[in-house]
């Protein structure tokens, strides 16, 4: 996949553009790029995915405390090659792009300057000034501009369409097998492995605290969690807590991210470190003291093995 940062000077051949935020790239949204790679292969042409850095919301709104998104930029460039796309465009967004009204945007880039012949959109998605791009919209620009408009319904499972919105939530309450089925893979977290306070080494389970790599990288539910982690190249079977460790801590407000690999003690402050999601064990609880924190996670441990072995 060639990633272009802006649309100057580029030479694409007969472009199939879809166009979104594709936050996650869940299966939702590769149902659209499977279409969308299809009709390229069809028409001899390129697939073309065209995005925004920095993500809208934060551009558009002033409170960003409670703003989370389930990948980073990063993340959704490796997601959009592994689904085959040729090309990815990212263009910066800003308050004075965001605008730009729907025809225009349709007219000057993605026709004039891009010279998308087939453009492929989700069953809600809107786009330009004020949301007011749809697909009538777009129907309406493309009938002078000559190029064909495709509009792909939602993916749907149990829980109903697919969305960015209804996994973030899934992870948000602890519902992790939910939101790995929408998102069709394991949700993981990136970061740097810090220093923290040590406790757990007393009772016999040294932790590793994370502190992830974008700040804006949503953190799953609190709880326990069974799950692998990736470091210097190795996985490695662990269990991780979120919370704020109520056992040993009156400040119940401060949140970490502490990952207990199995078999493992070696030093890594300062290492990166990937964890990915397996399974939910069980809800953080408080304790009445160290022994009994320590009984549980020997409970945990083996549910960790039985889970992932």
């Amino acid at each position: 996949m060639i990633i272009h940062e802006g649309y100057e000077n580029l030479n694409l051949a007969a472009p199939v553009v879809a166009l979104g935020i594709f936050d996650g790239v869940h299966r939702g949204h590769r149902t659209l790029l499977d279409i969308l790679v299809s009709r390229a292969r069809e028409t001899n042409g390129e697939s073309i995915v065209i995005t925004f850095s920095p993500h809208p919301r934060l551009v558009l709104e002033q409170d960003h405390i409670k703003l989370s998104f389930l990948t980073t930029m990063e993340e959704k460039k490796v997601l959009l090659e592994n689904a085959n796309v040729d090309h990815l465009i990212i263009l910066e967004f800003s308050k004075q792009f965001s605008k730009i009204h729907a025809c225009d945007f349709v007219d000057d880039i993605l026709v004039k300057n891009i010279g998308t012949r087939h453009l492929i959109i989700g069953y809600n998605h809107h786009f330009g000034r004020s949301g007011e791009g749809d697909f009538k919209t777009i129907m309406q620009c493309a009938k002078s501009l000559d190029f064909v408009v495709e509009q792909v319904q939602g993916f749907h499972t149990e829980e109903g369409a697919i969305s960015s919105s209804l996994i973030r939530d899934a992870l948000l309450n602890g519902r992790l097998d939910v939101a790995n089925n929408m998102l069709g893979y394991f949700y993981s977290v990136y970061g740097t492995v810090v220093r923290g306070k040590q406790i757990g080494r007393s009772i016999g389970f040294p932790t590793a605290n994370i502190k992830p790599a974008d700040q804006y990288k949503l953190i799953p539910g609190d709880g326990v969690y069974a799950v692998e982690a990736l470091l210097d190249g190795k996985r490695f079977r662990g269990m991780l807590s979120i919370g704020s460790n109520p056992t040993v801590n009156t400040d119940t407000s401060a949140r970490s991210i502490e990952v207990h690999i199995l078999n493992f003690d070696d030093n890594i402050y300062g290492k990166e470190i990937s964890v990915i999601f397996r399974k939910r064990l069980r809800d953080e609880k408080k304790f009445d003291n160290t022994n009994q924190l320590a009984n549980q996670m020997e409970i945990d441990k083996a549910d960790t093995i039985r889970l992932l072995s």
